[in-house]
């Protein structure tokens, strides 16, 4: 098949489960008013529903699907893998909430995030919310019940991990001297398990997938989820906040811990050091001030480093898509992602 047939015909799958996941999700919020009539309370409901439905990429339910296409799950009509896709999604707007709120941020998706619009306390539990709305679509998303046993240790064990991940990234501030592979280890936790392999092995494990595949679904999903991270660190830097719908300074406010500052840190002397030292996780940092730590991440080689590193993961998780026990279709369009995450503007 031709490269452009073939991406024509990934688009066109990859638009489908998408489409069908956000219908999924409206329909399950239709499903779920608030409970009481409190015009309050209803207005919360309605702001976690455009939280969740007017952004978002959904990444996660994508490779869900096509996990559960690799293990040749059907492509028509497939309510387990579109309940179970819609689940990863409605699990990821909730640790999105509360991510938004350990790390202070003001916007998300373009819009206000969630805290600032209701408050701390009411988006801690409205997040709560969404992930055990998560566990309610995937209980019941009507897959074989010895398939839906595997696939719910699976997602048991990324609610595990990100969380573990998320715990990493709290404790690197407190911590002196973070080195770039403990910045690795806390990106595999927070991110590649969650991101990618986790939703590949889920959808495997609900078409049937062997061992084999699953340990496939593995060794592509870590260098991929890396790469995935990665690059949100660079466009967390570097990236145009009317493509990713956030502020280009709030990393830097924050201090995060990223592979390119703690490249740029073992890297950078005298004033370029000094900058670094006085202003990267400075609350009051302004843009003239990031202009300079951008301009240190370049000159350390820092940026050229990371995507140098992302290429690497790449190119991994290729090698193992042409080996791997999966479906033509699935293999095709794992390709095709695997570029798009690795090199997105947002």
């Amino acid at each position: 098949m031709a490269a452009e047939t073939v991406e024509m015909v990934v688009a066109g799958r990859t638009g489908w489960i998408r489409g069908r996941v956000d219908r999924r999700l409206a329909a399950f919020f239709d499903e779920h008013p608030s409970p009481v009539p409190d015009p309050e309370v209803s207005a919360a409901y309605e702001l976690l529903r455009e939280f969740v439905l007017d952004g978002g990429k959904r990444i996660r339910p994508v490779l869900c699907y096509w996990g559960w296409r690799g293990a040749g799950g059907a492509a028509e009509e497939p309510r387990p893998i579109v309940d179970a896709a819609a689940a990863l999604e409605l699990c990821h707007a909730g640790l999105l909430i509360h991510d938004d709120i350990m790390d202070a941020s003001a916007t998300r998706r373009g819009r206000p995030t969630l805290h600032r619009a209701l408050g701390e306390s009411p988006a801690i539990l409205l997040g709560v919310l969404a992930m055990t709305w998560g566990d309610e679509l995937l209980a019941t998303c009507g897959a074989d019940p010895v398939r839906l046993r595997a696939a719910r240790v699976r997602y048991d064990a990324m609610r595990t991990e990100v969380i573990t991940g998320q715990y990493l990234d709290l404790l690197a501030p407190t911590r002196t001297g973070v080195t770039v592979d403990q910045t690795l280890t806390t990106i595999r936790y927070k991110t590649a398990k969650y991101t990618v392999e986790r939703p590949l092995q889920i959808g495997g494990e609900l078409a049937g997938a062997e061992p084999a595949l699953l340990a496939a679904y593995s060794r592509l999903g870590l260098p991929l989820g890396e790469a995935f991270q990665l690059r949100d660190d660079i466009l967390g830097m570097f990236g145009d906040p009317a493509q990713t719908g956030k502020s280009c300074l709030d990393d830097l406010r924050e201090g995060k811990h990223t592979v390119m500052i703690a490249h740029a840190r073992a890297h950078a002397s005298g004033p370029a050091a000094a900058h670094l030292r006085q202003w990267y996780g400075n609350a009051v940092l302004d843009e003239r001030q990031a202009a300079g730590i951008r301009e240190i991440v370049a000159g350390t080689g820092s940026l050229a480093h990371v995507e140098s590193m992302i290429t690497q993961r790449v190119d991994e998780a290729l090698e193992t898509l042409t080996t791997a026990p999966i479906a033509t279709e699935a293999r095709e369009a794992l390709t095709a992602l695997a570029d798009r995450i690795a090199h997105r503007k947002q």
